[in-house]
Parts: structure tokens; sequence; C-alpha cells
């Protein structure tokens, strides 16, 4: 089986699969000053909770952007999984071509979104990730990875307005009863749900009008279907679409 591990800022995304088919899978809290033992236990919890050894483990495929917890989470696999992981970083072969000004400051999270959406459904796409930060990725008919664009996730705008604005309350994001709220919690829902809603749809309409009216839009991340119900623009929601990607990755550079 394949051990899947998406290390991002807020998360930490693992999945297990058996073949193509994915069977257990975990979203944690990303914990920064977790040690190389830590993390190692945990693996090894997780597989316990799925009624799995160690030695089922075939490989394990890692994309992180959190710099400082990669060569920790590298470490954990080799100590306590004996498995020397494969990280996503330039030189690996994933099929897609890059076509950012830098290559290297595309994240190992949005390559993977990118790989597995030109294998599961087809270029041209825009991916649109909910995590930490709201990202969008365009993906040409080529299978090339052009580009994208980034802003704030809408966990953290929601800790943003709590942090900054004295008188606003923290929030869940959740719908509120309507789009004009009568009180301030159901105004900050409107403005967080319903402003990245139109976001979105406005962003989309951007995409389609340079990658063309066949473009397939593709939702994944934490807050994917939260925000996918309220709006007709995407396509697919994929919450793990970021695992399915290390999977395929894995594959080719497996032959």
């Amino acid at each position: 089986m394949l051990l899947a591990i998406d290390v991002g800022n807020t998360n930490l995304t693992l999945g297990l699969y058996d073949g193509e088919t994915l069977g257990s899978h975990w979203r944690l809290a990303t914990d920064h000053a977790r040690m190389p033992d830590e993390y190692g236990l945990q693996f090894l919890g997780l597989l316990q909770q799925a009624n799995r050894g160690m030695d089922c483990l075939t490989g394990i495929c890692l994309a992180s952007v959190v710099p400082n917890l990669t060569e920790r989470v590298v470490q954990a696999c080799k100590q306590y999984l004996h498995i020397d992981p494969l990280v996503v970083d330039v030189g690996i072969k994933t099929g897609v071509r890059i076509l950012y000004d830098d290559p290297h400051a595309v994240g190992a999270d949005r390559v993977a979104d990118a790989v597995a959406v030109l294998h599961l459904y087809g270029g041209p796409a825009c991916v649109v990730d909910f995590g930490t930060a709201t990202t969008f990725n365009a993906i040409t008919a080529e299978g090339e990875y052009l580009g994208g664009a980034i802003t704030a996730g809408i966990n953290l705008a929601a800790a943003a307005l709590f942090q900054h604005a004295a008188k606003l309350p923290p929030v869940s994001i959740a719908r509120p009863p309507s789009v004009i709220g009568r009180n301030t919690v159901h105004a900050m829902q409107s403005g967080l749900l319903f402003g990245y809603v139109a976001m979105v749809e406005g962003m989309v309409s951007r995409f389609r009008a340079e990658l063309g009216p066949e473009m397939k839009v593709v939702a994944t991340g934490g807050l994917a279907e939260v925000i996918a119900r309220e709006t007709d623009v995407v396509q697919v929601i994929a919450p793990w679409l970021t695992l399915d990607g290390l999977r395929i990755i894995w594959e080719l550079n497996s032959r």
C-alpha cells in the first residue's frame, strides 16, 4: 500500500492507497512544534487505527509547503515506518510542464493537484484549492501548469477580522439565514461565505476567458464542499485531490 502525505500550513492530510483506491484517510491539524518522534508515533497510531501494520506499506509519497517540517516528517518515515519517502520536488517525474516564471516557486501541493486533474479530468481546468490560502490554478488543454492566483483563505480572513476589529467576535464558517445579516455573527458569516462565493465565481469567469469555454472547475481542500454548494460554477468537488496527485506521481516515478 502507498501512504500519501500532504503537509500544509493548517492541515496534515494523509491517505492509504491500495492500488488506485483511497482507503483510510485523515485530516489533522499541523503542529509546527512537533518533533520527528511525535510524528512517527502518530503515523504508527493511524496505521493501527486502520488495522494495518507498517509492513503493509510499499512506499510513501510526500508533498510539503512547510519547509521546517519537511525533514521532520521524512525522518519520522525513515525511523518509524522504515521507508525513505519520495518527496515532490524539482527533478521528479510529474508529467506536467510548469510554465511559471520560477518553477521552484510552485508549491508541491499545487503540482500534485495539477497532476491529479490532468489524469482524472483532463484540461483545460481551473483548480480552486481552499486551504490556508485560496489558490486558483490553471491547467491548459495540453496538460501544462500555466500559473494561477493566490489570496487569503476564508479561515484566515475570519481570523483577521476577529484579531483586528475589537467588536467583532470569532465565527464559524457557516451559511447564515440570509445574505442580509440581522446580527453581527450572521453579517460576518454572510460576508465571509457569500463574499468568497462571489470571488470564486468572478475568478472562474476570468480564468475561463483566458483558458476557453470548455474549462472545467475542480474544487478541493477542507472547505470545498461548503463553498461549492453555494454556486453552480464548480463541476467537481474532490476533497482528496492532492492525495490522488501524490499517488499518480508515485506511480510515474516507480516505473
